[in-house]
């Protein structure tokens, strides 16, 4: 995928890798709720403050939120996204906060260098957050099954075969359709 330009700024940008079945079964024009600003957060989020949300990060920058049981591919509207993953919020004196955030989304697979689009997005809607993902993920696609393998704790190996895994992100690759 080629990276995408914004004004002063260039990202990555993630195409779903995830079932198709799910991304056929994404209703034409249903995206989830895009916040612009603290107030859109405040108006559709914060009655259920701690509440993780599943979240995506538009290819025009802006953060969008569904619930947390809703796949990334139908929050996006089937688009491409910039970052995804889940987000909760907590509200603060100097206004709502991200509490955690991660780039857990296995439809999209995202790098943690996915940070700056999503902190740019979180800045940009004037909501604090931390400096980085308060829980990131590390994916990659095998090489041997071509199955999506989640890194962990620092083991290149997949889990459905136990071939090595890239130690570069790699998912851009289209999966098998089942």
């Amino acid at each position: 995928m080629a990276p995408v330009t914004l004004p002063g700024r260039r990202w990555r940008r993630y195409g779903y890798v995830g079932p198709q079945d799910v991304r056929r079964a994404v209703v034409p024009g249903a995206v989830g709720r895009v916040i612009r600003c603290a107030a859109d957060l405040d108006a559709y989020a914060m009655a259920e403050e701690g509440e993780p949300f599943t979240y995506v990060v538009g290819l025009d920058g802006l953060l969008r939120l569904a619930p947390r049981r809703s796949e990334h591919v139908a929050c996006a509207g089937g688009a491409d996204v910039l970052g995804a993953g889940e987000i909760s919020f907590r509200r603060t004196p100097l206004g709502p906060r991200v509490h955690e955030v991660s780039n857990q989304s296995t439809g999209y697979c995202p790098d943690p260098d996915s940070w700056p689009a999503v902190a740019a997005a979180l800045d940009g809607a004037g909501i604090g957050r931390p400096d980085g993902f308060t829980h990131a993920l590390v994916f990659r696609r095998c090489e041997r099954c071509g199955e999506n393998s989640v890194v962990r704790e620092g083991v290149f190996v997949c889990v459905f075969c136990d071939g090595d895994l890239p130690l570069v992100w790699n998912v851009h690759v289209t999966p098998r359709d089942p």
